[in-house]
């Protein structure tokens, strides 16, 4: 086979209300809103697209590690320390709810996020180096 998978082009999240949710993710992530009807929205943000999927109440993206430990699916980079600082702190003046920064042992810092609905987000202090050099990025 010589074709390979080149990108994620789409993620979807469960939520319960679509107009709530999509309005939380335009005003507090800046997503773009493209498409919306009463059990989807389509946002572009991050690089990729975004489906809010309506979804049972309960519902979320995370799930349990073999030690118990409620994980997310998805980790947003950012360019640098400095740069995850400062979302961060836009992010508790937004009262989004978050995490400490933290060292987790690898390069950079991260800090995890939470949306309406419970679902579970990494922020990274790192890009990756293709991205850095496919959009020219320096720090």
């Amino acid at each position: 086979m010589s074709e390979i998978l080149l990108r994620v082009g789409t993620t979807y999240i469960p939520v319960s209300n679509v107009e709530l949710s999509s309005e939380w993710y335009v005003n507090k992530l800046g997503a773009e809103l493209s498409y919306k009807d009463e059990d989807k929205a389509i946002l572009n943000f991050a690089n990729q697209s975004i489906f809010l999927v309506k979804s049972k109440e309960n519902q979320s993206s995370n799930f349990y590690d073999i030690h118990g430990e409620e994980r997310f699916s998805l980790t947003f980079e950012v360019n640098g320390l400095s740069a995850l600082e400062t979302i961060h702190k836009d992010f508790i003046g937004k009262q989004i709810r978050v995490g400490e920064i933290e060292n987790r042992g690898h390069s950079g810092r991260n800090f995890v996020f939470f949306d309406l609905n419970g679902n579970k987000f990494d922020v990274w202090s790192e890009l990756s180096p293709i991205f850095k050099e496919k959009y020219i990025i320096s720090k």
